[in-house]
């Protein structure tokens, strides 16, 4: 019940929700560190989803050792074998597919653009699967200003390119299949324990992952050096805590009303990319920033709104 009290708190959504976006959002200029150590060209699609195997097996064996440490075990529950495998193909395995094949076709900009487009899914596929979590005039309205923090947020190399070539179609396939691979994860949290689900899903797609990359790399292409196991450490550690906090939130609230927050990971992305890459912070980011925190105000008004109803 504390559990189900702190993710059902606004604060606590908030917070948990901001952490995860703001762990989700350090993955990009982490990961262009990791394939600059590990000297990985953007053309070596291979080689990508290899590292991206190592990082989803990783992670999943993080969370069932922290279940194991805290005396919670881990043991196969009987029945969950299709659930999981449905959550690991879409939420990690297809998704991570298409995103490193569509972003060696993309731009940088395009590709980040896209990327705050899940969120975007989430919702409309929201309103289609659950009766209860319908579009209203809000959630539209915070979604078209977080939209446009995106947009805004990655406008800072010059004009945006926005005709659709292969590899936008791609990554908006990514993200679509992120989108669906949440709501799955939410339906099978209702019958299955959080970590085991979110650590036998990442294992899965994780080996999906770096069975694809090792056809034709072979299982161990890298040197390592010690940077470069410490980014895959950290990469292992947020995708792990992330998942583990965002499917939390996912159980516990409607689809709709968090997926807002999403918008913040390329956010996140844009200013830690600035400290951690050097790369020049505009002021359009700040005014991103804006229109990003207006949406989540006009979304989480509206779930404030509609409890002083139901209380009636």
């Amino acid at each position: 019940m504390k559990t189900e009290r702190f993710f059902t708190h606004p604060l606590g959504i908030i917070i948990a929700a901001t952490i995860t976006m703001f762990l989700w959002g350090s993955a990009f200029p982490m990961i262009k560190k990791s394939y600059t150590e590990l000297a990985i060209a953007p053309n070596e699609i291979f080689e990508q989803m290899l590292f991206a195997g190592y990082r989803f097996v990783l992670a999943g064996l993080l969370i069932m050792a922290v279940m194991i440490v805290t005396g919670k075990g881990f043991r196969y529950e009987r029945g969950s074998l299709p659930g999981l495998a449905r959550v690991a193909l879409f939420q990690t395995f297809f998704q991570y597919v298409l995103f490193y094949i569509g972003l060696s076709y993309s731009g940088g900009m395009q590709g980040a653009i896209i990327a705050g487009t899940t969120s975007f899914f989430q919702i409309i596929l929201a309103h289609f699967l659950y009766k209860n979590d319908s579009l209203d005039w809000r959630k539209t309205l915070g979604m078209v200003l977080g939209f446009l923090g995106v947009i805004l947020a990655n406008a800072t190399k010059g004009p945006l390119q926005l005709s659709l070539g292969l590899g936008e179609i791609l990554l908006l396939g990514a993200m679509f299949c992120g989108g669906l691979g949440n709501i799955l994860a939410r339906n099978e949290t209702a019958r299955m324990d959080i970590l085991y689900m979110t650590s036998s899903q990442m294992i899965l797609g994780g080996l999906g992952l770096t069975l694809v990359g090792a056809s034709k790399t072979g299982f161990f292409p890298f040197t390592f050096s010690a940077s470069a196991l410490w980014m895959l450490a950290y990469l292992a550690f947020l995708s792990a805590a992330g998942f583990v906090l965002w499917n939390n939130v996912m159980k516990y609230n409607k689809v709709g009303n968090v997926s807002m927050y999403m918008f913040l990971i390329p956010v996140f992305g844009v200013f830690l990319s600035a400290v951690i890459l050097h790369e020049t912070l505009h002021a359009s980011v700040l005014a991103a920033l804006l229109l990003v925190v207006s949406g989540i105000v006009i979304v989480n008004r509206q779930k404030k709104v509609q409890q002083q109803l139901d209380q009636r």
